[in-house]
């Protein structure tokens, strides 16, 4: 999609909306599953048939792209932010940690009080250390980018590592369970946990609103800065890949459609094959903790932001301007502040014990008719609302607790 030099932004509205819809095929099994079942199909809600090809594509197409989109365009959307305020005569600097300051308050609240898969809190952490490098030029930004993406795959080394430690014999009995203690631990996140804990995860969110919170706030206090170890530089490094997309034009819709069919075919031709490879071994290898450790956490990460890049360029190439589709897209990625909020409230209230219950009960395939549910709800509602209002409900209120007064939301035809 080329765009005219006025409409070019709609262009990042676009990818966003396909991120923010694209984001709940990962996201609905954390709202529907005990944890585990994330990682390892193994784990929960089946390993056979349409429950495997189901996280296989997953695994080979979205995991971690959609969540680099929504990076990428943070990225790109804090330059955009930042540039206006500063040719509007305000300071960039007070606008944006302004910003970033009450993203993170609205991330710990959603963290604690609705769903455990909180993103807004990492997004505003780690946008306050992305601002000290937004005027760096896309010639340092990527390489910065590439070795900070390095960095966290070594991190993720680590665990994989870990593992075949800990699986090797010891003769001191201490040390061997203290050994097993950390295999447990680690098979609770990414193998097959043991039935004790799958049945308190079961327990708990069919369970009443209360004993979520609690526990909640008992497991997850700290949660934003573990997932800042964890998963910092690579975040970090997707914002600084997306100020450079900006800057470049490519997340524009600049590019002439042979830039963007080049970069596709180069992108995808060197990560597809190698998604579907470690999807293929780790089929093989029955998603053994050691697999799981190795090719989804470890060896995916540097292979990731090209597949990211090749999705920004196939979006924008099939992407049709004024297409009935492409315009319920736009519109939901300008609402997709409130989209993901609402998301989090429609599946809390599906799959939660204050809610129908659903937890648990549904196979990993049968997740994917809520999927379906909501993304038409989120192309439904949000054309009209943006026919009449200027932002979404929770854009409007980020926009006027950042600057301090209430900002007009009716769009102005309407008055």
């Amino acid at each position: 999609m080329i765009e005219a030099p006025g409409e070019r932004l709609q262009s990042l509205d676009i990818v966003r909306g396909v991120a923010v819809l694209g984001i709940l095929l990962l996201n609905i099994v954390s709202f529907g599953m005990p944890e585990a079942a994330y990682f390892n199909p193994r784990a929960y809600g089946g390993a056979h048939g349409a429950d495997l090809a189901a996280y296989l594509v997953n695994f080979v197409l979205f995991d971690g792209r959609m969540r680099g989109l929504f990076s990428f365009l943070f990225g790109a959307s804090m330059l955009l932010v930042v540039e206006r305020a500063e040719a509007g005569g305000r300071s960039g600097g007070a606008v944006h940690f302004a910003r970033m300051g009450w993203l993170l308050v609205f991330g710990l609240a959603h963290l604690w009080l609705l769903w455990r898969g909180d993103i807004l809190a990492h997004y505003a952490l780690v946008g306050m250390f992305a601002f000290a490098l937004r005027e760096m030029r896309p010639a340092q930004m990527l390489p910065l980018g590439v070795m900070l993406v390095l960095g966290n795959t070594l991190i993720f080394a680590g665990l994989p590592i870990s593992v075949l430690d800990l699986q090797q014999p010891v003769a001191n009995a201490a040390q061997a369970a203290d050994n097993a203690r950390q295999l447990y631990d680690l098979a609770s996140a990414f193998g097959i946990p043991a039935p004790a804990e799958i049945a308190h995860e079961l327990a708990l969110y069919r369970g009443d609103y209360a004993g979520i919170v609690r526990e909640r706030f008992a497991e997850l206090a700290v949660s934003p800065l573990a997932m800042l170890g964890l998963y910092g530089c690579e975040t970090l490094a997707y914002m600084l890949f997306g100020m450079a997309a900006y800057r470049t034009g490519m997340l524009t819709g600049a590019w002439e459609p042979r830039c963007y069919r080049r970069w596709l075919l180069v992108c995808w031709g060197i990560a597809l094959p190698a998604y579907i490879a470690l999807a293929a071994w780790l089929v093989h290898a029955d998603f053994s903790l050691f697999a799981v450790t190795l090719a989804v956490m470890t060896l995916a990460t540097p292979i990731r932001p090209l597949m990211i890049a090749g999705w920004i360029c196939l979006i924008l190439l099939l992407a049709r301007s004024g297409g009935a589709l492409t315009t319920r897209l736009a519109a939901a990625g300008r609402m997709a502040f409130t989209n993901y909020l609402a998301t989090s409230l429609l599946c809390a209230t599906f799959f939660n014990g204050y809610g129908l219950g659903w937890f648990g009960y549904l196979s990993r395939w049968q997740l994917y008719l809520v999927v379906l549910t909501v993304w038409a709800l989120i192309l439904l509602w949000s054309k009209p609302w943006l026919a009449r209002f200027r932002y979404g409900p929770f854009e409007w209120l980020w926009r006027s607790l950042a600057r301090g007064r209430f900002q007009p939301i009716r769009a102005a035809q309407n008055g």
